[in-house]
């Protein structure tokens, strides 16, 4: 039996709204009443597709399709999945196919081409798309992608249309967009004190409200019980084999050691992949988080378990010995990798904390989730709780990890792939040292940074931008320098 029409049209309302969990909620309800529902289930895959749970959108939309046949909506979907996927050019294809067919959502399809192109480094074909014209130039979206395409010859006037974009009434994500391409082409040509006023300016007009309180009474209650000096609690699955995770701070050197690591024949970097978040939502759901991880009935452990493993594991990494994960937020889940992945391994990296912050501020960051990127004090703060948080719990809960200084991986890459190999217990391969040869799309804010030999050219930057830090950060950077093994 079809769902009632205003069951249908209010899926489509929550999913233009952005909201996916009551979205896959009522998306729920409307398959429980008809399994057989294509608009349904298309509507779970755009849901998982907006929380970022891409194995489940895959799974919806093999099943959305074979109820809804030739759906141009489909088509799309497809391609924002295999892109994510770092399936850039089977994306690529599909987006083709709806441009040539001018499809109801054609104009979107190009806009998406473009933004693939710019990631995956294809410039001349990203500005022959641009060259090429057309109405999908005077949407917002279009006037960013033109204006990369003319950074290449006109910073400045790539500036002035980006910082345009920025103070326009609009969309927010557009602005903060467009305002932060504009913060890099000033800070790549030097122009600190335009770069650090702009970011002001963005993040000051377009930020989310955001409390620190619930994650710090988190990253407090975690302390706590790692304070016992031992784990409170004993896993109740088996062993995982062939999980490694990268733990740091964004900007701090992680998407560098992940592509480092996908070099080597043994190893398939997964990016930050969701599954981490997934385990974190299941366990505050379940109540055993994080007080409670010993509560866990071993069925549900392995159920967990289970489900995090069934994710990564796709034809395009079969075969590799080791999936790298490299999740923004697995550090604060250490005790959930401890619990319900044992026998995972751990690189755990930082980087001066003065560069990972300048980076943070002059980048753009999601408001609603990363809020605390839009003042140095925020940054600080969840700093200082990150490095503390990983320490105590990598040592306390005995995870098998190797501690990583950015700046030292600079100097020494050699070591430190030989240090890392050693941890996976696999040989160091020759081209782990050439990052910059990886072919597999990079989706993070360092998509372009990882295209260019390992250089230095990032250390020391934020003395571009000296006089926004104080005595504050004394203590932070004391600590780092203090865990630095290269001279």
């Amino acid at each position: 039996m079809p769902p009632p029409v205003n069951q249908r049209a209010e899926l489509q309302r929550l999913l233009q709204r952005g909201d996916f969990m009551n979205a896959k909620h009522l998306a729920g309800d409307m398959l429980r009443r008809n399994p057989r529902d294509g608009e349904a289930w298309l509507g779970v895959a755009r849901c998982a597709i907006g929380m970022n749970r891409l194995r489940v959108a895959e799974e919806a939309l093999e099943r959305a399709e074979r109820l809804i046949t030739g759906d141009h909506r489909i088509s799309m979907a497809w391609a924002i999945v295999d892109h994510y996927l770092a399936r850039s050019d089977k994306a690529i294809d599909r987006l083709r196919v709806l441009i040539a067919r001018k499809a109801p959502n054609a104009l979107d399809a190009t806009i998406f081409l473009a933004d693939i192109l710019h990631r995956t480094g294809k410039r001349a074909e990203m500005k022959a798309l641009v060259e090429q014209g057309g109405m999908w130039l005077t949407d917002v979206r279009g006037r960013i992608m033109a204006a990369r395409v003319r950074a290449k010859d006109d910073r400045e006037g790539a500036v002035s249309e980006f910082e345009a974009i920025a103070r326009e009434p609009g969309e927010v994500s557009m602005r903060r967009n467009a305002g932060f391409e504009a913060v890099q082409l000033l800070d790549s040509a030097g122009e600190y004190r335009r770069a650090w006023e702009l970011a002001t300016y963005i993040h000051q007009n377009t930020a989310s409200p955001f409390n620190l309180s619930d994650m710090q009474a988190d990253v407090h209650a975690q302390r706590q019980l790692l304070a016992n000096g031992k784990a409170w609690f004993n896993p109740r699955v088996p062993q995982v084999d062939g999980i490694a995770f990268i733990v740091g701070m964004p900007r701090s050197g992680t998407t560098l050691l992940e592509q480092m690591l996908d070099r080597h024949s043994c190893v398939a970097g997964i990016g930050e992949y969701e599954g981490i978040m997934a385990l974190g939502d299941s366990l505050v759901h379940a109540g055993a988080w994080p007080r409670g991880l010993g509560t866990i009935s071993a069925e549900d452990a392995v159920v967990f378990q289970s489900n995090y493993l069934s994710g990564p594991r796709t034809p395009e990494v079969a075969g590799k010995a080791w999936l790298v994960d490299k999740s923004l937020q697995t550090w604060h889940w250490l005790p959930a990798v401890a619990a319900i992945l044992p026998g995972a391994r751990c690189m755990h990296i930082t980087r001066d904390p003065r560069d990972t912050a300048v980076s943070l501020y002059l980048s753009s960051f999601n408001p609603k989730h990363f809020g605390w990127t839009g003042s140095l004090g925020g940054i600080r703060e969840v700093m200082t709780a990150e490095r503390a948080l990983s320490m105590e719990a990598l040592s306390v809960l005995k995870i098998r990890h190797e501690e990583i200084v950015y700046e030292d991986l600079i100097e020494d890459p050699d070591g430190h792939a030989q240090r890392v190999t050693a941890l996976l217990g696999i040989t160091p391969e020759s081209d782990m040292l050439r990052p910059e040869d990886n072919t597999r799309t990079v989706l993070t804010l360092s998509h372009e940074q990882v295209r260019r030999p390992i250089n230095r050219t990032s250390i020391g930057r934020w003395k571009n931008y000296e006089s926004a830090f104080g005595p504050e950060w004394d203590a932070l950077v004391a600590t780092h320098n203090s865990r630095r093994r290269c001279p």
